[in-house]
């Protein structure tokens, strides 16, 4: 399966080392197109990474930052993700960066995933950088196994959108972009750190079905061969 290790010795030194990766492909697209989109994940991985990030220097007004995915709940809610970007990224240099929520305070899940599908960038170009995270189920984004819409959630023959997932081992409903939406985004980074994700990885490498690890469906047929970041 088609995908680029690259191994960091720390999680700092992964950090600051993704940051400039991003940085520098956000600014590309700014040159090349005078806007950049950004799709982050959640989780307590990527924290180091947005402080990192928050320092770079480029031109934050033209980046449009979004989630992959998010849990239904208020930006203020401790289990968000928004919150979590938030704290940890849109601050520094970065606070000049339009941050586009997935969660919508509509009636319902259904009504917020139609709504954000209008609104969030990427829904009508592939996103110029999107980073994956990988739960130790396998899943990444909110692509769950036993979720209620993964096989919706994997085929790329839908279009782009902001989708619901409801699955055992996600805790609140969630909203998640569509594969469709993440697979050809020009720099497409999975970011893992410790053992237990690397194992957990190389089981995913050795011929799990996407069903039960749906992480497979990013190395085996993403358009993007995605770059896998690691750190101890």
């Amino acid at each position: 399966m088609a995908h680029h290790m690259k191994t960091f010795e720390t999680g700092a030194a992964l950090a600051a080392g993704l940051a400039d990766a991003v940085a520098s492909a956000l600014s590309g697209a700014i040159a090349n197109k005078g806007a950049a989109t950004l799709a982050v994940s959640g989780g307590s991985t990527p924290k180091a990474f947005f402080e990192a990030l928050s320092t770079r220097t480029l031109d934050w007004p033209k980046v449009k930052i979004t989630l992959v995915d998010e849990r239904f709940v208020d930006e203020d809610n401790p289990r968000s993700n928004h919150l979590l970007v938030k704290t940890h990224l849109l601050k520094n240099e970065a606070a000049a960066a339009e941050f586009v929520p997935l969660y919508r305070p509509e009636e319902t899940i259904e009504e917020a995933a139609k709504t954000a599908s209008g609104i969030v960038p990427g829904m009508t170009e592939p996103f110029d950088v999107a980073i994956l995270g990988m739960g130790t189920d396998g899943h990444t984004a909110s692509f769950f196994p036993g979720g209620d819409h993964l096989d919706a959630a994997l085929d790329l023959s839908q279009p782009r959108r902001v989708m619901t997932m409801e699955a055992p081992g996600a805790g609140e409903a969630r909203l998640t972009l569509s594969f469709s939406a993440l697979h050809d985004a020009v720099l497409l980074v999975v970011h893992i750190e410790g053992a237990e994700k690397k194992a957990v990885l190389d089981k995913a490498l050795a011929g799990m079905d996407e069903k039960d690890m749906p992480i497979r469906a990013v190395l085996e047929r993403a358009r993007t061969t995605p770059d896998i970041y690691w750190a101890p």
